[in-house]
């Protein structure tokens, strides 16, 4: 019996596909591009070629299987909310149909709030055909991932600047991706919980914006400051630079989901929620020698 992975490609579901490889368990993953799992097939991984909206696709891979990870793909065409919520929903009917005991679902802060929250309002739909769906489903509930800082790279590599609509002293959680992957591995592995959960993962400590400028500073080793702007002045800076309406629209949502509070974990913070990678170690490794290449010369 396998474990299924239906974005093994990213920067969660590989690492993840590789934590279980390790540990012995079988693993099928659902990809359009063979190549790109190849040397996950060649350490041992099953394939089931084909798209995770697929009903044909699912049915292939989920014959036999024990356990679902399911991760909603990120905002990537103008019928994302529809098309994502739809494709979460057939995969839970197929896990019914199928007897799958197990589900993992990557969700999000703010996910409670359902609609209104941009590209998170997804989530909340999902989960619920989920747990419909298996008798055992944890959602987890991810902070703000720390990868999300590389979309700010211009602003700090030439102005010194992070621009955000979130007050200066409004704290958050912040995860990275990596830490991601392995509570999910972790989730998957234990066979030990039973039922319908919703489980936070929260990084280290949650952060303000201000403590976040601080903390690049320190590790960038150069002066960042945190900029409050109106989500207006997002919006138009995403689509001046290019970014169409559609997502820009979904992001400013998001963005003010953020600044109304309606994008605030719903679980408290546990040791459970709890990972170990911090924002200075996020930044010394992963962020700085992208914003050093983007600096100019």
């Amino acid at each position: 019996m396998s474990i299924v992975i239906n974005t093994p490609n990213g920067n969660i579901g590989r690492p993840l596909v590789e934590k279980l490889l390790k540990a012995g368990r079988q693993v099928t993953l659902i990809s359009r591009n063979p190549e790109k799992v190849a040397d996950l097939v060649k350490q041992g991984a099953k394939l089931v070629q084909g798209s995770i909206d697929e009903k044909a696709t699912l049915d292939a891979a989920l014959q036999g299987a024990e356990a679902l990870f399911w991760l909603s793909p990120p905002l990537a065409r103008p019928d994302f909310i529809t098309w994502a919520q739809d494709a979460g929903k057939q995969a839970a009917a197929l896990v019914k149909a199928h007897g799958v005991k197990r589900v993992v679902v990557l969700s999000s802060v703010g996910a409670q709030t359902g609609p209104g929250t941009g590209p998170v309002s997804v989530l909340k739909p999902v989960e619920e055909a989920f747990k419909a769906a298996a008798p055992h489903v944890t959602s987890l509930r991810a902070g703000f991932f720390m990868e999300n800082l590389l979309r700010d790279v211009q602003g700090i590599a030439h102005a010194g600047a992070l621009y955000t609509a979130t007050p200066p002293d409004k704290a958050f959680p912040m995860v990275a991706v990596a830490d991601i992957a392995s509570k999910a591995a972790e989730v998957l592995l234990d066979a030990s919980w039973t039922g319908h959960r919703n489980l936070g993962v929260h990084g280290p400590k949650d952060l303000t914006y201000a403590e976040v400028a601080t903390i690049l500073t320190q590790s960038l080793g150069r002066p960042v400051k945190h900029v409050q702007v109106r989500v207006a002045d997002l919006h138009s800076g995403m689509t001046n630079a290019g970014v169409p309406t559609w997502m820009a629209d979904a992001f400013a949502e998001m963005y003010q989901a953020l600044v109304d509070g309606r994008m605030d974990p719903a679980e408290p913070r546990s040791k459970d929620t709890t990972t170990p990678t911090t924002l200075a170690q996020f930044a010394s490794t992963v962020l700085k020698p992208v914003v050093e290449q983007a600096r100019p010369s």
